[in-house]
């Protein structure tokens, strides 16, 4: 079976030569004998094209990187996943002019600002330039202030969204694709689509930001507690990137090349809200988004990794086919739980953690492989991945112990 059809058919449940095992790059450092060679200079740190648009990395990584990826992968006989990030767009009549505060007595740290002129007002977002070097491989503070980035959440001075009233900019900044953003992505594509129908490699779009979105633009407190203080300003606010999410995911699907869409719900799990939250303001959106998946006959991927218990039941009733991911490590659920209740339902990944391989204990690392084909395998809807990517510091020896290990039991 080529690495495609494997993870199709675990997908559907099917039958297939074996359990698939993935691995996410997020900046993983790569052994000197897994390394290709760029304009010149070897590439020792891997990522992924699912980081496009969001993170700024040290060195670019490009599409043949991501190519050259999926080979070396192959070639240890573990599987790979293209990743495409689906752009968006902004209203062509919005223009903004960046600006940088230096440190001083009022700050600890240069304030980066960008101030966005829209349709409807004026809208303010500024960020604290920490500065701080966090070694190789990882992802950087970008120089300018972002809509949408991990390092705004603790770092905000002022989110883009800090009272009721900017919200209904938000719909300016985080709008459906216009022309050249959906030329990007279909050059994108056909590029992709060649590689991956030669090497028989699946596709999956990333094409949904959901409560991450929210997180983002507003902090995780304050997002919170505009939930339950101010719920109108609040759904106001879903439903402003629901319909750009909506649009981001119609588009993928529509396109041929892609074989799942993917939906990011880093922010979604129960570490930030709870159920009768997660019903109201999650459900409905990731319900729609898998209908409109399956339509065009594609796959819907969610990712969450905590919280799966509760929340991972409810993915599955809301027509997702493969949640990433079952952490033992992170979530409290045990594999046995996870088998009973989702096991008929719905494809996982996970089984390992990243932690785990960064111990580099292989007694520990063989134990957790083994249980998790052991418990999961037989559903035919498992597929090993360390949770939930390969870091800087994530150690080649732990990477190597997990495959053998994979190798043996799979």
């Amino acid at each position: 079976m080529t690495s495609k059809e494997r993870i199709l058919a675990t997908i559907e449940g099917k039958a297939k030569d074996h359990t698939p095992c993935t691995a996410w790059c997020f900046g993983f450092l790569a052994p000197e004998h897994l390394r290709w060679q760029r304009d010149g200079h070897k590439i020792k740190y891997w990522y992924s094209k699912r980081m496009e648009h969001i993170h700024t990395l040290a060195k670019p990584w490009t599409l043949e990187d991501d190519f050259k990826r999926v080979e070396t992968w192959f070639s240890l006989g573990i599987d790979d996943i293209l990743d495409v990030s689906v752009p968006w767009s902004q209203a062509d009549d919005v223009s903004w002019q960046d600006l940088k505060v230096p440190a001083g007595q009022a700050n600890q740290y240069p304030l980066l600002v960008r101030e966005y002129q829209t349709p409807s007002e004026a809208l303010r977002h500024a960020v604290r330039q920490t500065g701080e070097y966090h070694g190789q491989g990882w992802v950087i503070q970008p120089e300018y202030v972002a809509l949408f980035e991990d390092y705004n959440i603790p770092r905000a001075a002022e989110h883009a969204v800090s009272s009721p009233s900017d919200v209904p900019m938000i719909k300016h900044l985080y709008a459906a694709l216009n022309s050249e953003a959906k030329s990007w992505f279909a050059e994108r594509m056909a590029k992709v689509k060649r590689f991956a129908d030669e090497k028989g490699v699946l596709v999956q779009a990333w094409s949904a930001f959901g409560m991450d979105a929210v997180v983002w633009l507003t902090g995780t407190e304050a997002a919170i507690m505009m939930a339950i203080d101010t719920p109108q300003v609040f759904e106001q606010l879903t439903e402003i990137i629901a319909k750009t999410d909506y649009a981001r995911t119609e588009l993928a699907a529509m396109t041929d090349g892609v074989d799942m869409v993917v939906e990011r719900g880093w922010y979604s799990s129960t570490d930030f809200w709870s159920p009768s939250l997660f019903d109201k303001y999650v459900y409905p959106h990731v319900a729609k988004l898998a209908a409109l998946a399956h339509k065009h006959g594609k796959k819907f991927a969610y990712v969450m990794t905590t919280g799966v218990e509760v929340l991972g039941p409810k993915l599955a009733d809301a027509g997702v086919d493969v949640l990433y991911f079952v952490d033992p490590v992170q979530d409290k659920i045990s594999l046995e739980k996870v088998k009973e209740l989702l096991g008929a339902r719905i494809a996982v990944a996970g089984g390992t953690n990243a932690l785990s391989l960064a111990t580099g204990d292989p007694a520990r690392i063989c134990s957790e492989v083994k249980r998790a084909i052991e418990i999961l395998g037989p559903t035919d809807r498992f597929i090993l991945h360390p949770v939930d990517a390969l870091f800087p510091d994530t150690p080649w020896q732990g990477v190597e112990q997990m495959i053998e290990a994979w190798k043996e039991y799979r």
